[in-house]
């Protein structure tokens, strides 16, 4: 079978088969005016000059990795909470340690199970006194107070055999431990006096004090103190980032202190999630920045903005640059995605043959493109080829929402004088929401018409076009409000109402004024104005059932909306 090219041409393009993702950032081409049209004839116009314009963009270009700097807009710092915020949720006051692990270092108050058989039989439950002791008949003191569970037995067992050291066993357990009290204070939610036991983590105790003040506690300095000394100096963001939290066994009356918060940065923009972030260093520097937030992968820059002596202060480096500058307390740092690609990536469906997708040079047109496709002139619809894309779609559905809006806003907040009128505006109220509810679940196409009279425009790709070659088609499908919905063949001769009869007729609900036909290509024409291709759908959109014409007129007019960007009849 003979392949040719759509085109004639020599442009080269570099193919590339394989990519497993084909949703990505695309530029933004306007539908919305075309759904305010209450004429079909009208939207056919908005359509053809679709085609013929340049888009305007309205893509988020820093999601992208293009365009101007995002700005953290006024109130938006207070949705930002400190890093490490979200430890104190509950998750650790439930949790209460029991003592008995091997690690435990014994305390006066503590209760020892000793058992001795064989030369002397002795079964116990010792207590260790305030010098550190239990006393055993027929042995004396042993000092166990700093002694970890793991060595109990053999410490006892040692001391049992000074006196027995023939024929002698020994068993000892740790029957439970001595609570103990921890003070804590400083920057916390809730200062006070919280019981627990030894060995409990100070996450425990901070979790019963309701966590860290967000607004001035520091998640980097905090102390345990006993008897007015300082036992330990502890870093959560240790914790946080590697697992880390080590600190001494705690006594009764050990105080955890929460200290002041140091110098904090806000960070926001191309990371995993905005934090504050603590820094610890009295000199700060990016690098120690970009070591705590998650950036991004296509990240390349950051925005610095604050105060200094001298007043406001800005600046803007590539991330290298970024590593080695100083920042201060106070300091909103915004990373973002600031490298402009030099290629494109779209995607081919349909009929035609080799990959599916390409990674072209910027500014290529959909002429250059398929003047590299082969294709089987006698299966592919060459003239029907369409482009979809993702922001012609969220567009259209932006229209078509702000539409819907309108009509809330308009028909259902309506005043009434009369209890007839009010009668009346019920039934429209239950009308309007059910129509509502039900359009708000269409999802438009994103088909973007790119022929006009026949012939392929040329018009320039973007990133993450879907270029649609159809094939040809024998039949002809009727849809929306007809009796039986099908698919037949086509037949020069028959017309549209013809496919209708064919097809059961009207519907009850159908408008037999207004019969839609959709190209292969996503064109939108009136069946009275154009002859039936093969290929095309017949759409027969439904009647508004309502005496109020300007409600009426509205409702249609979203109707044909509707039809346009999703090839729906959405009924009434």
């Amino acid at each position: 079978m003979k392949q040719i090219s759509l085109r004639l041409g020599r442009f080269a393009v570099a193919a590339f088969a394989g990519f497993l993702c084909c949703s990505t950032m695309v530029l933004a081409n306007s539908f919305a005016d075309q759904a305010q049209q209450a004429q079909i004839r009208q939207a056919q116009a908005m359509q053809a000059q679709q085609t013929l314009q340049e888009p305007v963009s309205s893509v988020n270009w820093q999601q992208g990795g293009y365009g101007p700097i995002p700005t953290m807009a006024q109130g938006a710092g207070k949705d930002i909470r400190p890093f490490g915020a979200e430890l104190f949720s509950g998750g650790f006051r439930g949790t209460r340690a029991d003592g008995l692990n091997p690690d435990y270092r014994i305390l006066p108050g503590d209760q020892i199970t000793l058992r001795v058989w064989g030369a002397i039989d002795i079964d116990r439950i010792l207590p260790v006194d305030a010098q550190g002791n239990i006393f055993i008949p027929s042995i004396g003191p042993v000092q166990v107070q700093g002694v970890s569970h793991n060595q109990l037995d053999s410490i006892v067992r040692n001391a049992v055999r000074k006196v027995y050291p023939d024929n002698v066993y020994v068993y000892t357990n740790l029957q439970g431990v001595q609570p103990v009290a921890v003070f804590v204070t400083g920057f916390v939610n809730k200062p006070g006096r919280y019981a627990g036991v030894p060995n409990d983590s100070i996450l425990y105790f901070l979790d019963q004090a309701s966590g860290i003040d967000e607004e001035q506690g520091s998640y980097r300095r905090i102390r345990l103190l006993r008897n007015g000394e300082t036992l330990a100096k502890m870093d959560l963001y240790d914790f946080l980032l590697e697992g880390k939290l080590e600190h001494a066994q705690l006594q009764n009356g050990d105080t955890i202190l929460v200290e002041r918060r140091g110098p904090q940065i806000a960070v926001h923009g191309q990371v995993g999630r905005a934090y504050y972030y603590e820094l610890n260093d009295d000199v700060l520097y990016g690098a120690t920045l970009m070591q705590l937030a998650q950036l991004d992968a296509g990240a390349s820059h950051a925005l610095v903005r604050g105060q200094r002596a001298n007043g406001p202060y800005a600046n803007y480096q590539a991330l290298e640059a970024f590593a080695e500058l100083t920042i201060a307390n106070g300091d909103e740092v915004v990373f973002v995605a600031d490298r402009q690609a030099d290629t494109i990536v779209v995607q081919l469906e349909g009929s035609y043959y080799g990959p599916s997708f390409f990674i072209l040079p910027k500014n290529v047109t959909l002429h250059q493109l398929l003047d590299n496709i082969p294709v089987d002139q006698v299966i592919a619809e060459t003239r029907s080829i369409s482009i979809r894309r993702v922001s012609v779609a969220e567009r259209q559905r932006e229209s078509l929402l702000e539409s819907l809006r309108r009509l809330e806003t308009t028909y259902l907040g309506a005043s009434s004088s009369t209890a007839e009128e009010s009668a009346i505006r019920v039934r429209e109220a239950e009308l309007i929401s059910a129509f509502v509810a039900r359009a708000r679940e269409v999802e438009p196409n994103g088909r973007l018409v790119v022929s006009h009279r026949d012939q392929l425009l040329d018009v320039r790709l973007q990133d993450g076009d879907i270029i649609t070659i159809p094939e040809r088609s024998d039949s002809i499908l009727v849809s929306g409000e007809v009796y039986i919905p099908q698919a037949s063949i086509f037949v020069p001769s028959m017309s549209a109402w013809d496919y209708i009869e064919a097809a059961g007729g009207f519907s009850q609900h159908a408008d037999k004024r207004r019969v839609l036909i959709v190209r292969q290509n996503g064109e939108v024409r009136n069946a009275r104005d154009v002859e039936l291709r093969a290929g095309d759908e017949i759409l027969v959109l439904p009647a508004v059932t309502t005496k109020n014409l300007q409600l009426a007129s509205t409702l249609t007019q979203i109707i044909y909306q509707i039809a346009i960007a999703a090839k729906v009849a959405l009924d009434i």
